[in-house]
């Protein structure tokens, strides 16, 4: 990279919660030590950021000399867990702040950690994390059904390479994600509005969610 160029964030991709804790693989597309790390999706997509909302119904300070949030967020499909600690002092103000139950929108980069009995968990470290209302919530929802149903489309797809890469990194029947996502999209159509009573407002530009 010349000294003119700037760097650009990598664009955040919509996925269910179910999606992404599946996602435990990871990996590198150069030896650059500043390369970016992706996460494969079972359904044939890499990823360096995600966009989800969900209610945010659990924190706790898990830090030991140092404060180190972790959240608990569920969307209608499975619950996502965010770490934060001195290097994300927005998200960790954020969760120091909020009251659960709290609906919200989060940016951040996908993690994995592998436990000593060789179990993968997959978690998120947020760069931002918002305050949203249900119908944000809701419309999140309709967009994230879509790009999964997108993925999954596309997933047989000969070009596809990530396609190819998931099918030989997961053994995982992709139509297992299109039954959640109806799912999810029923939990919206029965929806009666923002049963939590919080308010908010849409999540910012500066989220960069896909286009």
């Amino acid at each position: 990279m010349s000294s003119n160029e700037i760097p650009t964030r990598e664009v955040a991709r919509r996925v269910f919660a179910d999606e992404f804790n599946d996602a435990t693989f990871s990996f590198k597309e150069s030896d650059d030590d500043r390369a970016p790390v992706y996460a494969l999706l079972p359904t044939g997509e890499k990823v360096n950021r995600v966009f989800f909302i969900g209610t945010l119904t659990e924190k706790e300070d898990v830090g030991e000399d140092n404060e180190y949030w972790r959240g608990r967020i569920v969307d209608p499909t499975g619950t996502f867990f965010v770490y934060a600690g001195q290097y994300q002092p927005e998200a960790t103000s954020t969760l120091r702040d909020l009251e659960p139950p709290a609906y919200v929108a989060v940016v951040g980069k996908p993690r994995t950690y592998e436990t000593d009995d060789g179990t993968v968990n997959v978690s998120v470290r947020p760069e931002s994390i918002q305050v949203v209302d249900a119908t944000t919530r809701d419309r999140w929802v309709v967009e994230a059904a879509e790009r999964t149903i997108d993925r999954v489309g596309a997933f047989e797809d000969e070009g596809n390479e990530y396609g190819r890469m998931a099918r030989e990194e997961y053994d995982i029947p992709v139509d297992r994600y299109l039954e959640s996502t109806v799912s999810a999209l029923e939990s919206v159509e029965e929806s009666d509005g923002d049963e939590l009573g919080v308010g908010g407002s849409a999540p910012s530009a500066d989220l960069q969610p896909e286009p």
